[in-house]
């Protein structure tokens, strides 16, 4: 159980620390290249380890269609959303607005499944995410430090990945995938259409700084996506997808204080704005009936269910 919440907390830092490598990357080269460097990189070692454990097979191409729309979902336009934000945003303000993944996906949920009304909790918990949010825009001042087209696109990032989960628990759940056989088939797919589409002109800018490289060949690809993925499944397995949801926590704190490493202004606006968002999530996420014996219920039923209902970063 501690080699679990120490890959929890490692599956954080890991999510923390990609929006560095982002900022670094879109330095040297375009969005759409970055993204495209990244998904490659994640997903050379899913396939070698798919290909391996032999949860790929033939048979899976009749799914290809739910396998583009969770590629375009759940990996492309997710990760472009994140990459186009940061490249515009400090790092620290793009790392505490992807703290509100858990709110956009319960919004989502709430709006395409409305299997359950939300309680005067959850509803408080959406409330204070939003104000923190908006203090991280911070609309009332220049849009220079803060452009609002940067988190724009972070709540593009965040509100694609909600609709993915609404879209796995539909059509992909009832399938019963390994999650190991999706996570290898979206990408793939994402990897060739971005292929496709991707302008590759002055790519090679980015050989210009070795750092910057190797970070998005290892830490955003290899380890941010690739790893991450491996890491996640290890965590869900152990500690169950609600508690394995802690990492989301984690990664806006690692963003934050790397930001401040680095030099970026974080002052009282900015820790509200974590303190909010935080505070939330965590308000959406613990169960309607907080005694003991209903969390005990709630967890054992969570951690029964589809291994699909799970954050990407």
């Amino acid at each position: 159980m501690l080699r679990a919440y120490a890959a929890l907390i490692l599956l954080g830092a890991i999510w923390g620390t990609n929006f560095i490598y982002m900022k670094w990357a879109t330095a040297l080269i375009s969005p759409s290249q970055t993204v495209f460097l990244r998904i490659l990189f994640g997903f050379l070692p899913l396939l070698l380890i798919a290909c391996y454990t032999k949860v790929i097979s033939l048979r899976q191409l009749r799914y290809l269609p739910h396998f583009a729309v969770m590629s375009v979902l759940a990996t492309t336009l997710y990760y472009y959303g994140f990459v186009a934000g940061t490249a515009l945003l400090p790092t620290s303000i793009a790392g505490l607005l992807s703290g509100s993944i858990p709110i956009f996906t319960f919004l989502t949920s709430l709006i395409f499944l409305r299997n359950e009304r939300p309680s005067k909790r959850m509803t408080f918990g959406i409330i204070l995410g939003f104000l923190g949010i908006v203090l991280s825009a911070r609309p009332w001042e220049s849009s220079q430090e803060v452009p609002l087209l940067g988190v724009f696109w972070m709540i593009v990032g965040t509100f694609s990945l909600g609709c993915s989960f609404v879209y796995a628990r539909y059509y992909l759940s009832p399938l019963n995938l390994p999650p190991l056989a999706l996570a290898t088939w979206q990408s793939g797919i994402a990897t060739l259409s971005l292929l496709i589409f991707t302008d590759f002109h002055n790519i090679t800018a980015i050989t210009s700084n070795t750092y910057t490289l190797w970070g998005v060949i290892i830490g955003l690809g290899m380890l941010g996506t690739g790893g991450a993925f491996f890491i996640y499944y290890y965590i869900i397995q152990k500690l169950g997808p609600v508690k394995s949801a802690g990492a989301t926590y984690i990664a806006p704190i690692i963003a934050v204080t790397i930001g401040a490493i680095v030099g970026e202004s974080i002052g009282i606006i900015e820790l509200l704005a974590l303190a909010l968002i935080l505070v939330g999530v965590i308000l959406i996420q613990l169960p309607k009936n907080l005694s003991l014996d209903s969390m005990k219920i709630s967890n054992s039923k969570s951690e029964s269910g589809s291994k699909l209902d799970k954050p990407f970063t």
